[in-house]
């Protein structure tokens, strides 16, 4: 972990990440090298295994973005695994709770702030080259994809050790169609982005319309992550596709 990177991400302003759900280190190192403010890597709905996971985060050494890793489940084996191999943070999905936040950040945090095993052998302390754990904490991120995590935002953002209040729009919007909560998308934000400024934390979201930024940011989410490298690919993809689809067709040579 690198002190400043962190020290930028916790400082106000806004914060450009993107999304990185195909599990190639060629893509990441290319995306760390163009000047984000911050990444996820999506270990649970990307197409990202362990072992992809190792290689992104050997390829975004030397990054000035700071890199999060998105844990497929709160499990404190996986938030270690993660953070032992060098991310700068974690995102916990499906975070309801003040205590399932608590947990999230011990987890993340070596005693006597947390239950983190030590172990000097790890990347993130150059194996072995390092002989003490960094001074700065991880970052944590807590999604918000639910109604009742809205309904308990301003617990969770009181939470210490808890850095972002990350709204999953996609997760937010299907669970409240599913469930026929009383409560629209649009108050779901302001609750959450609301309780976040309260607490003196930052507010987050995947937003898949750069147009959108200026809105979101002005709601108060200023750690904004514009789309993902699939999306991107899939839609550039598409726009080659479409025009050059209507290309007359070549004239044949004449016999």
């Amino acid at each position: 972990m690198n002190p400043i990177t962190l020290q930028k991400f916790r400082a106000s302003g806004f914060h450009l990440g993107t999304w990185l759900s195909l599990g190639s280190p060629v893509i990441a190192e290319l995306v760390g090298l163009c000047g984000f403010d911050w990444l996820l890597i999506d270990l649970e709905h990307g197409a990202v295994g362990e072992s992809a996971l190792f290689a992104s985060l050997q390829a975004l050494r030397g990054s000035r973005s700071a890199v999060i890793v998105r844990v497929g489940a709160p499990h404190p084996d996986l938030i270690q695994r993660a953070l032992d191999w060098g991310a700068d943070g974690i995102m916990v999905p499906h975070v309801d709770t003040a205590e399932q936040a608590r947990a999230a950040v011990r987890a993340a945090r070596f005693a006597p702030h947390g239950t983190r095993g030590f172990s000097r052998s790890v990347r993130a302390l150059d194996y072995g080259l390092a002989q003490e754990p960094p001074s700065a904490a991880p970052l944590v991120l807590a999604q918000i994809e639910s109604a009742a995590a809205v309904s308990h935002a301003d617990d969770i953002a009181a939470v210490e050790g808890i850095d972002v209040l990350f709204v999953g729009p996609a997760d937010l919007n299907f669970e409240l169609k599913a469930t026929e909560a009383p409560l629209a998308y649009t108050e779901c934000l302001r609750r959450v982005a609301e309780a976040a400024r309260a607490a003196g934390k930052q507010a987050g979201i995947l937003n898949r319309n750069a147009q959108d930024a200026a809105a979101l940011h002005a709601q108060g989410y200023a750690v904004q992550a514009i789309d993902s490298d699939l999306a991107i690919l899939r839609q550039r993809y598409q726009d080659l596709v479409s025009r050059f689809s209507v290309m007359p067709e070549a004239r044949q040579p004449a016999r």
